[in-house]
């Protein structure tokens, strides 16, 4: 009797601390699924041998015959090893096809026109210019995340320290073009939100949202900072796991921590989030997903599906671009990628893109969108920039920053410095076997184009700027100096005198 009671206590002490535990269970129970969905059936496949051994070696016995019944239960026994052994091996690669045809469950491939995408200051600009503005703070930077509801960057400044969180949330406008560069400092109250991510102990922020709400989880990488009136607030994107023998991720809503008081607020009404409700990292493997676009043969020789475009050329911020959209469009951003085929292959044939913002348990809808024309590599493109617009890029400290996508087939790279952006070159991919491109201000203005593409805006601009031109010589009555074909006989005659006695001049004055 003492021993039973020995053991329930045991075990009610366990539970109590497994279940106070709520955060190492979280991850416990988290990983523990991942593990069950791989081996499952394999185990499920050494259990029924084994029973089938047992089985064997009773009904042996019932029937009087003994010799012989153990060795039965060997062989099956070992032969279920056998092929739990193989058939671990192949769920392990059919149920990572599995999964990535789960991630692709809601997308939808189209030939449509990219939407119309606002262009923005590139993120390693925003990076940069965030610890120039910080003033008087000793903390070091944890994340860069650009909002695009205000058009704006946000960056989470840590306190130092092992049992700290965070000292200051900064928000701060940087422009693409333009001079207004408006900043807002939030400081966070350290003695009442004294929590962060991956901190220590009871100032762990993951051991909070656990003990608000369980059985979720969330990337580092989706948290950021906004300011509001004042007051810093946290906001962290969660995920839940759902699927029994092929396990993927959903959203389940925000946590957001306010930096004034320490409350942790958990909700799955996104609406009024001030940035982006939908996991980042959920969007990049639903991306990472279109590889099962077709069969499993395609998929395991890696024949269908896209990659992210990472040639160098957008190092610091290749793929999941936030972008805003523009022109005609409702309103809302969206994660943005260029994607290229797989191999050995590097033009852009398509974009893909999710939602920032998305209501519900299940996933955003993606779209892959196939281009034509394709485009050049990100790569070529900066080498074709730097050829084509020598006179502008790139000295000093200029260099080419992100190529993005900004709807139909356009594409637009920005050139400057880290602390100031001087120009951009919007392209249209290849139009009769060119490239057309044009450089712009960084306020959008035309500059000039090496190629405008037929029927584009650019080339509409360049001739109504032509046609001006003439029409202001026309009105000055000798057409433009520069161009001689406009000059009558007795003009060019009165030129050449005027030109054999300048010459005359500066011949005596020398």
């Amino acid at each position: 009797m003492t021993r039973a009671w020995g053991w329930g206590l045991t075990a009610l002490a366990t539970a109590f601390v497994l279940w106070y535990a709520s955060y190492y269970t979280t991850i416990m129970v988290w990983e523990l699924r991942k593990l069950f969905a791989w081996f499952s059936l394999p185990l499920l496949a050494v259990a029924a041998c084994i029973a089938a051994g047992l089985a064997v070696r009773w009904l042996r016995r019932r029937a009087g015959r003994t010799g012989g019944g153990g060795n039965a239960a060997i062989v099956l026994g070992w032969f279920g090893g056998a092929f739990a052994l193989v058939l671990a091996i192949g769920w392990l690669v059919y149920g990572a096809y599995l999964q990535d045809r789960a991630y692709m469950a809601s997308a939808e491939i189209v030939s449509d026109p990219v939407p119309t995408l606002s262009a923005r200051s590139p993120y390693v600009v925003g990076k940069a210019q965030a610890a120039p503005h910080l003033g008087d703070v000793t903390g070091e930077i944890s994340d860069i995340t650009y909002l695009p509801d205000s058009d704006r960057f946000g960056a989470l400044v840590e306190r130092r320290g092992w049992l700290a969180g965070y000292e200051v949330g900064l928000v701060q406008e940087v422009p693409l073009g333009g001079t207004g560069r408006s900043q807002e400092r939030c400081p966070f109250d350290v003695a009442k939100a004294d929590a962060r991510i991956s901190g220590w102990f009871t100032h762990n922020l993951g051991r909070k949202i656990s003990a608000v709400k369980r059985w979720v989880r969330f990337e580092a990488d989706d948290a950021y900072v906004t300011c509001s009136n004042g007051t810093p607030v946290v906001v962290v994107p969660l995920k839940r796991q759902t699927g029994l023998l092929v396990v993927t991720e959903r959203p389940a809503g925000v946590a957001l921590y306010d930096g004034s008081t320490g409350k942790l607020t958990v909700t799955t009404d996104t609406s009024a989030v001030p940035g982006p409700s939908y996991p980042l990292s959920l969007a990049a493997r639903q991306r990472e997903g279109t590889a099962a676009v077709g069969g499993f043969g395609d998929w395991w020789f890696e024949r269908s599906g896209w990659d992210a475009s990472e040639d160098g050329a957008n190092e610091g911020n290749e793929s999941e671009f936030t972008l805003r959209h523009g022109g005609a469009a409702t309103g809302g951003s969206a994660y943005v990628t260029p994607l290229t085929p797989q191999g050995d292959a590097s033009s852009v044939v398509a974009v893909s893109t999710v939602p920032t913002r998305h209501q519900g348990g299940g996933l955003a809808p993606m779209t892959v969108y196939r281009l034509d024309p394709a485009w050049s590599s990100p790569k070529a493109l900066v080498a074709l920039i730097k050829a084509e617009y020598r006179d502008v890029c790139c000295y000093n400290d200029d260099e080419v920053f992100e190529i993005v996508p900004t709807g139909g087939s356009t594409w637009t790279a920005t050139i400057g410095s880290e602390q100031n952006i001087r120009y951009r070159v919007e392209g249209r991919g290849p139009v009769d076997g060119r490239e057309a491109t044009c450089l712009k201000a960084a306020d959008g203005a035309l500059i000039r184009c090496a190629y405008a593409a037929p029927g584009s805006p650019e080339e509409q601009e360049l001739k109504r700027r032509e046609q001006q031109k003439q029409q202001d010589g026309a009105a000055k009555g000798g057409g433009d100096p520069g161009d001689l074909k406009g000059l009558t006989d007795e003009q060019l005659a009165d030129l050449q005198r005027r030109l054999g006695d300048e010459f005359v001049r500066r011949l005596k004055s020398a």
